[in-house]
This record gives structure tokens, sequence and C-alpha cells, in this order.
């Protein structure tokens, strides 16, 4: 299987599921450059804790096979392409933003011969479903989820609009978060509150710093705990999604105005697994994070002050007994989750997962030369405009794209004043 990544949490997801496959199959993990191609030290965080991130070193070579065990390499497309010829995959995992997924199955690695199986997914939380999750990775035979109910909801929207996958192993398949399972040795003090930002909520600037004020005031009256905000990346760094009003941004802002005392928080990046590791407590308005606090048995809080929502991205928390408010967090009172609510939710019986016996029937078919390919909804004239923008961002060097963007709005500004 040759799996291929475009961000932080993508290239996390790819990771940890390479890491869930057995030991014989032969797997490769590449990242294909793009606007929020993952830094070094982000792609470090994102493969700690698997096979890959324990071979540690710099980043492999981009030939499959001859990567010595390095860290991920980043490839603009048409090298990317040249490394899976030559790897020859029965399977490839594309795992990436939709445009990205849609782009790389229907034109970058569309005509690769023996023509691989496509599987895609989402890395995290992905309630309620959406079709627009799944139209753009329609062209792919499997798409990989993570609780029953996900299932049920994306193969809903699967039989209602279809595209997908319909040969052997094809359509929505289960399997357990694989970063619920990263924990290591427990330390024997707890003492830490780790609050995990999400870039796209809440989205005004006022809430952001509602949530740094009551952080704030949890470690004024609390000292004895070691206060951090858990950063996806710095506010250089590029996210899945971007970020406008970035935590430590704000915070030193704040600062600045006499608002909050710098020193009062601690602002760091790194693997979750182990700032979990040292934690007494876990709060965030939404991520999956939430799931591998949930995991390491960390008491929680999911923080309802700004609705709870699809907008949110926190409606699958409802009935979590999980929910709480930015009181709730100031005075450190955290939550333990409903047994019931998890068996629903994420932490199903291994033996329901059935992604890999799907994945095993993709390869056999593409081995054997009989896989009908999957048929994308996005194949019409009506979305080639948009495909050629994605596969812009990923064969245009993200520098001459940034200067590309200035240009443009120069110009645009330049011709909306005369």
């Amino acid at each position: 299987m040759l799996a291929v990544a475009d961000s932080d949490s993508y290239l996390k997801w790819a990771a940890g599921l390479l890491d869930a496959m057995p030991s014989d199959w032969v797997t490769e993990l590449l990242v294909v450059r793009s606007p929020i191609a993952p830094s070094e030290s982000q792609i470090q965080a994102a493969v700690s804790g698997t096979r890959i991130g324990r071979a540690g070193g710099p980043a492999g070579s981009d030939r499959p096979g001859e990567g010595g065990g390095g860290l991920p390499p980043v490839l603009a497309a048409r090298r990317l392409r040249r490394a899976a010829e030559r790897f020859r995959p029965d399977v490839v995992l594309l795992a990436c933003t939709g445009p990205v997924v849609d782009v790389l199955a229907a034109e970058i690695l569309d005509d690769l011969r023996p023509r691989p199986a496509f599987v895609s997914g989402l890395p995290g939380i992905s309630v309620p479903a959406t079709e627009k999750a799944w139209l753009y990775r329609s062209g792919c035979e499997l798409f990989v989820v993570h609780s029953g109910r996900e299932v049920r909801e994306f193969a809903a929207i699967g039989a209602a609009l279809g595209g997908g996958g319909s040969a052997a192993g094809g359509g929505v398949a289960l399997a357990r978060l694989p970063y619920l399972d990263l924990g290591g040795p427990v330390p024997a003090e707890r003492d830490r509150v780790i609050f995990a930002t999400q870039a796209k909520v809440p989205r005004r600037r006022e809430e952001r710093e509602t949530v740094l004020l009551a952080l704030a005031a949890l470690a004024e009256a609390r000292p004895d705990l070691d206060v951090v905000v858990k950063l996806r990346g710095r506010d250089s760094e590029r996210q899945t999604h971007n970020e406008r009003h970035h935590y430590e941004r704000l915070w030193l802002a704040m600062a600045g105005e006499g608002r909050v005392r710098v020193d009062a928080l601690r602002f760091a990046t790194g693997p979750m697994h182990e700032h979990l590791s040292r934690a007494a407590g876990f709060v965030t308005v939404s991520s999956t994070a939430a799931l591998e606090a949930i995991a390491a048995g960390v008491p929680l809080l999911i923080l309802s002050d700004f609705g709870v929502s699809a907008e949110m991205i926190n409606l699958v928390f409802e009935g979590s007994g999980c929910l709480g408010t930015l009181d709730d967090l100031a005075k450190g009172e955290f939550r333990v989750p409903d047994g019931e609510w998890c068996r629903a939710n994420y932490f199903h019986d291994d033996a329901e997962s059935d992604w890999l016996d799907r994945i095993r029937e993709l390869a056999a078919a593409a081995g054997e030369g009989g896989l009908a390919p999957a048929r994308s909804l996005l194949d019409g004239p009506e979305h080639a405009a948009a495909r050629r923008r994605a596969r812009l961002r990923l064969e245009v060097p993200p520098r001459v794209l940034r200067y590309g963007y200035r240009a443009r709005r120069r110009v645009h500004r330049y011709l909306k004043a005369l």
C-alpha cells in the first residue's frame, strides 16, 4: 500500500492506519507538496508513536522501498507520480483534503498500470456526515470512517448520490481511530491541563479570548497545575484548515494590553499522546483529541458556550456527559464520559472493524486486474475549473502561488479603485 498525505492531521491519520496494518504488508508513506504541507516538526509529531516515527531520522528517499526508515518525504506532484510508478501499489490510501483526493484519483494517479484500488476517508470526528466529503472522495473504491453512526450516515449519502466503489470490498468501511492506542507508560505525576485548539471553531476573536481568559483563571486558581495550550502548529506553520485568530498570537496581544500575565499559560506543539500522558484534565471546543483523552483515561470538558451543533463540530458529544462551560473550566471541573456513549461512538469492539478485510479484497481484485474503477461524481465539465485549481496547488511551488495570489489581489484592488 502506498499512502499519500497532504497536511498534518491527514498525515497523522495515515501513519496510524499504516501502523495498524499487518507487519508483513509492504507500505510506504509520502507527503504531496501543497500550500498546507506540514513542516518537518509537524511531520515528526504526526508520525510519533508509530513504526514510522520510531524509525526516526531525516526525511527519506522519494524512491518507495528505499527510504531507509526516515520521515516521509514531501514531493511535488510529478515526483509523487514517478514514485507511485516505481512502487506499483495494489492499493493507494489518499489521506488528503477533499479537492486533493479528487485530483489525485482522477488525474495525477488515474492511469497507473496496473490500476490500484483507491481508498480514502476522514481523519477524525465526521458527524454529521456531509455530501461534500463524499463527493470529493466518490472516485475512490473505499471510504474509511470510525464509528457505526458515521458508517450509516455516509452509506446513506452514497446510496442517494451514487459514486464510490461498486467492486468487491467497495463502499464504506469501519476502522478504529488509529491514534487512540498510542498511549505509553503513564508517569506517576499528572499535573497538566491540556487545551486542544481547533483551527475552525470558535470563529470569532472575542470567543477565543474568553477561552484564554478561562484558562488564565484556572492557572491563577490552581498554581499546582501546568496549563498548556496544545497547538497543531505555530503561527508561522500551516494546518489542514486556516486559523485566522491563532491562540498564541491572541495571548501575546492580550498580555501586551495588560489583560493577562504572559507566563500564566504555556503554549506547546508536539505529539498529543505525549501531552496526555501527563494530563490531569483536558478541554476543547471541538477536537478529535477529545477521543484521545478518553482513551488515555483523562477527565475532559467539551465547551458548550459557543453552541452544540454541526457548525461547531461538536454535535457528536451530545449525551456523552462531557459537555460543560467556561465557568467549569475556570474551576477545574472535568467530566468522565458515559460508557454507553463511548461504545456507540468510536470505542466499538475491534471485531466490528472491517476495513482491513475490505482492503484485502480490493488488493486481490487489483492484483488480478479485475477491479472496476469507482465512478467519481465530479467528472463533469461543470467541475473542471475547480479540479484545475486543485491541481495547480499541487504542481506550482507554494511560494510562487503566494506571489501569484498577492499579485491578483493587488490588481483587483487597483481595478476596483478605478
